[in-house]
């Protein structure tokens, strides 16, 4: 990391978050499961989290995604990245830390777009770690892979807009404490392809807004939920667009760049994690008389992880020092890359880890199983591993454009 000349205040945090999971996150996993368990409730919140984010905040540990000093730690996207990467590696870190998706999103499309009121009634609440949110772009009817296909309709009527339509993979919806949906929608179907779409802040508790279902992913009700929701005449004032009709496109641009690569670094912590809990489960099984260690393919698997995690590490990083440097769009075809490479090889790597484990690594005796869930489910994530492989060609195809002219309509 030291390539890419990480602060002083980075490795500071770095070493503070390091203790942090140490002392307190990994000790309490047993206790969150087991609360969870007991409720009975896949959408409960265990007390055990509000223990953490108490602490995380007394350490200093809180809000530390956000690049704004007056709200948030005030770093960097190359600062954040290995801080990132450390939450990755418990699936409650990122919560306890208040740097959990899709809030941190939210957080930051409300502090560049959002209104005083919107600062007040959602932004300060999300930032105090007391409100949860959710983003709702993806549709059931429609190839949501193409932002401009949304359907849900955003009808002007006077002072408001009237929603109709349905979302799905609405994280966070089922979470108790989310009071607010950030929405994406047509207001305008007659514009250009980027202009027509905006988006909305609307309360959970909008009248006409129904939470139909939690998704299950793999089997797994994640404990914030993947909203179903319906949209029935949903009235929503005018005030509550956010930057102005017709953003909804370019938003949506803003908000995912940075999101992307947390997701990316926690991918990272993940596969950290699995090839930890590899070579403990290596060197302490045994069989045909030797440990499971000292078997080749073994070793191979261990050695080709360790590789793997250093690549997507280092492309990572180089993606965030870009984007610090010479802005997201020209970093644009290396968060792409890491969109395609950080989930898949860390998926990679958790099934070696899973093999290793044998029976047990496809219980939930082991977090194997479930991370290799929510891995691949992330190449689907703000955009399949298509849509990005086909951006990364495209921008290469552009190199040669004397050949092919036609290259350069988007």
């Amino acid at each position: 990391m030291s390539l890419f000349d990480v602060s002083p205040r980075s490795l500071h945090l770095q070493a503070q978050l390091e203790h942090f999971m140490d002392e307190c996150i990994y000790p309490a996993e047993s206790v969150y499961h087991q609360q969870m368990a007991e409720s009975g409730d896949p959408h409960f919140q265990p007390p055990i989290l509000d223990g953490l984010k108490a602490e995380a905040r007394r350490r200093g540990l809180w809000n530390l995604f956000h690049p704004h000093p007056q709200t948030g730690a005030g770093l960097t996207n190359l600062e954040y990245a290995p801080l990132a990467e450390i939450m990755g590696r418990s699936i409650i870190a990122p919560e306890a830390c208040n740097c959990n998706a899709p809030d941190t999103g939210n957080m930051e499309v409300l502090e560049l777009f959002g209104t005083a009121e919107h600062r007040a009634l959602y932004l300060e609440p999300l930032l105090a770690g007391t409100m949860a949110s959710a983003f709702a772009m993806t549709e059931p009817d429609v190839a949501s892979s193409d932002a401009t296909n949304v359907e849900l309709s955003m009808t002007r009527d006077a002072d408001h807009y009237i929603l109709n339509g349905r979302k799905w993979f609405a994280s966070n919806a089922l979470h108790r404490d989310c009071k607010v949906l950030i929405v994406m929608g047509k207001t305008d179907p007659t514009a250009s392809p980027h202009r027509q779409q905006s988006m909305m802040v609307v309360p959970m508790d909008a009248p006409g807004l129904t939470v139909r279902r939690n998704l299950p992913v793999f089997g797994y009700h994640d404990r914030e939920g993947h909203g179903e929701i319906d949209f029935v005449d949903v009235r929503v004032p005018t005030k509550d667009v956010l930057k102005g009709e017709g953003e909804g496109f370019a938003i949506s641009q803003a908000r995912l760049g940075p999101g992307r690569i947390h997701h990316c670094m926690r991918a990272i912590g993940i596969a950290e994690r699995a090839l930890d809990l590899m070579c403990r489960r290596a060197q302490s099984r045994v069989t045909f008389g030797k440990p499971i260690a000292d078997n080749a393919n073994i070793q191979d698997w261990i050695a080709e992880s360790r590789i793997d995690i250093e690549m997507i590490r280092l492309l990572t990083l180089k993606a965030a020092h870009l984007m610090d440097t010479v802005g997201n769009k020209a970093a644009q075809t290396e968060i792409a890359a890491i969109n395609v490479a950080a989930p898949a090889i860390a998926s990679r790597i958790v099934d070696r880890a899973i093999q290793v484990h044998g029976g047990a690594g496809v219980t939930e005796d082991f977090p194997l199983a479930s991370a290799y869930a929510h891995l691949r489910t992330l190449r689907l994530a703000d955009g399949p591993d298509e849509v990005h492989k086909r951006a990364i060609a495209r921008r290469e195809l552009r190199k040669h454009i004397d050949s092919r002219p036609e290259l350069l309509v988007r």
